[in-house]
């Protein structure tokens, strides 16, 4: 396939994703205001059921773990915090919006998901072993949880064609963002940016699926959450969590070690951890 053509199927693709309910785009608008409060979340959020619902199942669901149960929207906006809100509703509409479930030939989705929630998970705990300010934590879960969701147009344009990259980058034992390159000239990275600008996601989440590849070529300030995720995303290749269509992860170097100041034993502690929180986890997926 061409190269011209494959991009236009591609960026024709992205733009018949249902694009994000005004409502949601409304509280990204409100949190990035500094001067935001609970209220003005309330005003928003409370007009639209869905996004109503989506947030107290997710409040009371065992991700959080609360003795009581809440049903005030606007008490449980305060209890979780501006910023955590804002990256509940961001994944939540996204995830709302992409495939789940079905299978395609190069990725098994129910795999691909478990995947993305490992990576998810895992950076959140890095964040915490980090010391990161709890209202910023949920930003680290949303990174790692989206970071890969430029495959899902490759997985659904390509067909057969993706299926074969996979295969051959296990096969070669290559990366699968190397074998994307080689087979089509372009890769998930690449395909994640469209969605970021269809969308208007911004940092650190964009730069994160953007640049999770490419940290060398990075100037941007969200530094510190790139190396969690790859740092996460090895974790869940190496241990096998879930599918990403890459068996030969290259492993992050001594200097990214030095930087998140962990060590790869560090994954081995608490591997049973990230399996019990992906399993609280998997309320994502179905709100």
């Amino acid at each position: 396939m061409k190269q011209n053509k494959l991009n236009a199927k591609i960026e024709s693709y992205i733009r018949e994703i249902p694009s994000l309910p005004v409502s949601v785009r409304k509280v990204m608008e409100i949190c990035n205001n500094p001067s935001a409060s609970p209220k003005d979340l309330n005003q928003v959020i409370s007009l639209d059921p869905v996004l109503t619902g989506r947030l107290l199942q997710l409040i009371n669901s065992a991700y959080y773990g609360l003795n009581n149960r809440v049903t005030s929207l606007i008490k449980a906006i305060t209890m979780l915090g501006i910023n955590t809100v804002k990256n509940l509703t961001l994944s939540t509409a996204i995830l709302g919006t992409l495939p789940k479930n079905k299978k395609l030939h190069g990725l098994d989705m129910e795999g691909f998901w478990r995947h993305c929630l490992c990576v998810g998970v895992t950076s959140k705990l890095i964040a915490v072993k980090q010391g990161v300010d709890l209202r910023n934590q949920q930003e680290y879960f949303t990174a790692g949880l989206l970071h890969d969701i430029g495959k899902v147009p490759l997985n659904a344009v390509l067909s057969i064609d993706y299926m074969n990259a996979v295969s051959s980058a296990d096969n070669e034992h290559k990366t699968l963002i190397t074998a994307e390159d080689e087979s089509f000239g372009i890769n998930h990275c690449f395909s994640g940016e469209l969605i970021t600008q269809l969308w208007k996601l911004e940092s650190p989440v964009s730069d994160v699926i953007i640049w999770h590849h490419n940290t060398d070529k990075y100037y941007g300030q969200y530094l510190h959450i790139l190396y969690d995720v790859m740092a996460a995303d090895y974790f869940s290749i190496i241990y096998d969590v879930g599918f990403s269509g890459n068996k030969n992860p290259v492993k992050p170097d001594n200097e990214i070690w030095k930087i998140i100041g962990l060590n790869e034993k560090f994954f081995e502690d608490i591997k049973e951890k990230v399996f019990k929180e992906i399993e609280k986890a998997k309320i994502f997926l179905k709100v």
